[in-house]
């Protein structure tokens, strides 16, 4: 008896969500609140969301270590060095964040901040100069990479909160891919329904339903095709009964939402890149010695149109922080 009353509390204790998978679901449905109206919501999304929240943890625990972004680190960091010109350029990109001076100005005994660098990444094919041995060769096809509108929209106050927190706008993300795939789903449903109608009907008109057979049009009468045609119609009223399945909107929003939390590798895209670059951002031959290699991630965020960019985790000293009076960001937003 104790052994079975362990066993029932153990499958108990896996079905219950935990704090974090219950704070996503609640995300989740704060988003699209109509979802509450599906049978079983919080069973299923809860099921679904666990998945993507542990792929969405093993993507973040992939990232590496955070940079620090200052204007030491630019002298000393390839890398921050190939996402910024100058040292001034660093500082401005950063200080004209509305996020990271109100997260200063909430968290006045902060002296560094943890954040997201995103940028634009741009390849460009030129024709630049080289040496060779001793001589100098001109018109030499070259590829640089630019990095430019830099961006900080999310930051904490460590490591492991800023890898939470983006975990976070994962699931967020895959929610809204799941309402985005409603819309699609719904076109293929009608599609299919008109497909599978047009059908039905030229079936059952060669069944002789209908005034077909009042006014003596050809029908089928052999015994073994009126049987074929039969097997043909019932399978096309499963067919149909299964596409009003969900019938209800909440139900097919729902479905739609969990197939997406349940694949989430088909929507969430992160991958590193290793770059060897010299001093003027030219990218140099794999193995060789010119230049110094850089590694940073880029995300690929699906959407209409779809945007690709690059980013790293860093870490932003509050001293380096420009006086206000930059409100870049809003006054690109205005215009």
């Amino acid at each position: 008896m104790g052994l079975l009353h362990g066993l029932f509390a153990r499958q108990r204790a896996h079905t219950v969500p935990d704090a974090r998978t219950s704070e996503a679901v609640a995300r989740v449905l704060a988003m699209n609140p109509r979802l509450k109206y599906a049978r079983h919501y919080e069973e299923k999304l809860t099921r679904a969301v666990t998945m993507s929240l542990r792929y969405a943890d093993n993507l973040v625990a992939s990232l590496p270590p955070l940079r620090d972004a200052n204007a030491d680190a630019w002298s000393s960091d390839p890398a921050i060095r190939a996402f910024f010109a100058t040292r001034d350029d660093l500082a401005h990109a950063f200080s004209r964040s509305e996020t990271l001076r109100a997260y200063f100005e909430r968290q006045l005994d902060s002296t560094e901040a943890y954040a997201v660098l995103g940028m634009a990444m741009t390849e460009r094919h030129i024709l630049g100069v080289a040496m060779e041995g001793n001589s100098v060769r001109h018109d030499v096809p070259q590829t640089t990479l630019c990095f430019s509108d830099h961006r900080v929209r999310i930051c904490s106050n460590s490591d492991a909160t800023l890898r939470a927190e983006i975990a976070c706008r994962m699931v967020d993300q895959l929610a809204l891919e799941g309402l985005a795939s409603l819309t699609a789903r719904q076109r293929d449903l009608v599609r299919q329904s008109r497909a599978l109608i047009k059908e039905r009907v030229a079936l059952l008109e060669r069944q002789g339903t209908g005034l077909r057979a009042v006014v003596g049009a050809p029908l089928i009468t052999e015994s073994a095709e009126l049987d074929r045609l039969q097997a043909q119609i019932d399978k096309n009223t499963q067919t149909l009964a299964t596409l009003r399945v969900p019938g209800t909107l909440a139900e097919l929003e729902l479905e739609c939402v969990c197939n997406v939390f349940s694949t989430p590798s088909d929507y969430l895209y992160v991958q590193c890149r290793r770059v060897r670059l010299d001093m003027m951002n030219v990218v140099q031959p794999e193995g060789g010695e010119a230049g110094q290699e850089i590694r940073f991630h880029f995300a690929r965020i699906p959407g209409n149109p779809a945007i690709v960019r690059a980013f790293v985790l860093v870490r932003f000293p509050r001293w380096e922080l420009l006086p206000g009076g930059l409100n870049i960001d809003a006054a690109i937003r205005a215009i």
